[in-house]
Parts: structure tokens; C-alpha cells; sequence
């Protein structure tokens, strides 16, 4: 009987440990990412639109404030909306048709084949490829006199294309190189969302005399469009970041205007190409942080109006 008073302050601390456990540790363990975000995230972007509103460069010392001065000249600034208009160019030819491919590739990859693990690991290779090396070697395939684009096209009587040189031939070649570049990741990832459909609906579909695309429209789609949306927003997001491909394509095409410029009529200049040019090529971080904020909100409209576009539609892409 003299241990009972002590048994009950040690069941009481238990009762503590465990509803500090309960509610604390998952604050604990998600706690490194907010970390994260808050120093790589949220304070860049927060410094940015401080940035945005001086005349900031780094040929001074002294950074004037001047308030919204840098958003209304850029929304008068001609390079500005043509880079606009190119990034959505080069967004819509890329992701569409890489979806749709990717969909295609990843229901052809949920059947039974031989050497079936080897195919899926070989989508990835075009994904670890280094960038640099996918320019560079899709650059010589576009090339102008030598190009082996321009050699197959030469068996249909078609002429030579200077595909660095005009505003529709750029944007299709980099379009290439970003499907070659993100299909195959994104063939896995709807492949690994249309392992978990059940198979009894594919055996049901064939005795009723389905087709493969009958399947493919009527069953895979509809089942995986929680991962279609989120597929789509992400490739959009990323649609609305290129840079890497156009600035590369510039310097391996021997392109004339600079790199950063997206060839001598900015044919193929994107928005985030605008804004490395104006803040590493320029040093005008006011302005170029000005440029990465109307960015920031352009990618964070288009990325919603996607979402509800994609959302509303039934079925997926039925």
C-alpha cells in the first residue's frame, strides 16, 4: 500500500511524456524543412521585394529607394513581354506534348514485357544526363549546315533551317531538348501511380473486348488524375523556369546578341534568361528583382488557372 503514492506521480509523468509526444514530435519532425524554407525561401524572397524597390546595383554603393519605379518601367519594357511571350511559347510546346508522351510511355511500361525493369531505368538516363551535354549535343543535331535534323529533313526536299536564328524554329528545338530531358521522369512518376489501379479493372475491360487505348482513356486516366494535376502544375512551374536550355543553346549555337540576350532578336529569351541578364549581366538587381517578383506571380497564376482547368476537367484527359 506504501507504493501506491508513488505510482501515481510516475504514471502522471508517463501521462506527460506521452501527450508531449504525441503533440510535440510532429511539430519536431517537420520542423527542419520550415527551417529550410525560412532561410532559403521565404527570406530571398522577402529580401527580393525590398531589393526591388531601390535603385540597386552593384556599381554603387548607395541604393536609392524609389518605390514602385522599377515594376512600371518594366511593365513598359518591350524585352520584358517578349520574354514573357517566349517562356509560354516554349512551356506550351514542351509539356503538352511531354505529358501526353509521358502517359503513353508509362501505360505501355504497366504491362507485362521482357526486360521490363531495364526499360524503366533507362527513362531515367535522359534525366541525370547533364544539361550541359543535352545542349550541346541537341545543338549540333539543330545545327544550321551540318545539323542531322536539317540532313533528314533535306530527303523530303525541305531546305536548310537556321534553327537558332527565328523565333518558331528556336522554340521548337528547345522544346525537344526539355521533352527529351523530362518525359521518361515523368512516365515514372504516372507509372508508379498506375501500379496501385487494380488489375481485376483491366481483366474486366479485356473480356469485355477493350482495346489498349479504350484502357488507357476509360480506366488508367481516370483513376491517376490526382497525379495527372499534380504532374501538370509541377511541369508548369518548371515550364516557367527555363533557363538553363536557352542560355546554352545561345553559347553552343554560336547564336550573335550574347547568351544571355537569347539570340541577337532575344527570339528565345524566357523570363528567368530576362532576369539573369539584367542582374548578372547588367548588375541592376532593382530592376532584375522587380523582374523575378512579376515572375514569381506570373508562375503562381498560370500554375493556378492550370490547376482549376485541369481539376474541372472529368476523367482527366478523357
Amino acid at each position: 500500500m506504501s507504493s501506491l503514492p508513488l505510482a501515481v506521480p510516475r504514471r502522471r509523468r508517463r501521462s506527460v511524456r506521452h501527450t508531449l509526444d504525441v503533440r510535440v514530435s510532429p511539430y519536431a519532425y517537420v520542423a527542419p524543412f520550415f527551417l529550410l524554407f525560412c532561410a532559403f525561401g521565404l527570406f530571398p524572397l522577402i529580401y527580393t521585394a525590398w531589393v526591388s524597390l531601390h535603385d540597386w546595383t552593384l556599381l554603387s554603393d548607395e541604393h536609392t529607394f524609389v518605390g514602385a519605379k522599377n515594376f512600371g518601367t518594366l511593365l513598359a519594357d518591350g524585352y520584358f513581354w517578349n520574354a514573357t511571350f517566349n517562356t509560354l511559347s516554349i512551356g506550351v510546346l514542351s509539356t503538352a506534348p511531354q505529358l501526353l508522351l509521358a502517359i503513353w510511355l508509362a501505360h505501355l511500361l504497366n504491362r507485362r514485357l521482357r526486360f521490363q525493369t531495364l526499360f524503366r531505368v533507362s527513362l531515367l538516363l535522359p534525366n541525370v544526363t547533364s544539361v550541359v551535354a543535352v545542349v550541346v549535343i541537341f545543338s549540333q543535331l539543330f545545327g544550321r549546315d551540318f545539323g542531322v535534323i536539317n540532313w533528314v529533313l533535306s530527303w523530303f526536299g525541305a531546305g536548310s533551317v537556321d534553327w537558332a536564328a527565328g523565333t518558331a524554329s528556336s522554340h521548337i528545338a528547345l522544346s525537344v531538348m526539355i521533352m527529351w530531358r523530362w518525359t521518361g521522369y515523368n512516365a515514372l512518376i504516372f507509372l508508379a501511380a498506375m501500379q496501385a489501379v487494380p488489375r481485376e479493372l483491366y481483366e474486366a475491360a479485356t473480356l469485355d473486348g477493350a482495346s489498349n487505348f479504350t484502357q488507357l482513356r476509360r480506366i488508367t486516366i481516370p483513376m491517376i488524375r490526382p497525379t495527372i494535376i499534380f504532374v501538370v502544375i509541377v511541369s508548369t512551374i518548371g515550364a516557367m523556369q527555363i533557363i538553363a536550355e536557352p542560355l546554352l543553346f545561345g553559347a553552343s549555337s554560336g547564336a550573335g546578341g550574347g547568351a544571355a540576350s537569347g539570340g541577337p532578336d532575344r527570339q528565345y529569351q524566357t523570363l528567368a534568361l530576362f532576369v539573369y541578364e539584367q542582374g548578372f549581366t547588367k548588375f541592376d538587381f532593382g530592376y532584375a528583382s522587380a523582374a523575378s517578383w512579376l515572375m514569381f506571380l506570373a508562375v503562381v497564376l498560370v500554375a493556378g488557372v492550370n490547376f482549376l482547368i485541369t481539376r474541372r476537367v472529368k476523367g482527366g484527359l478523357v
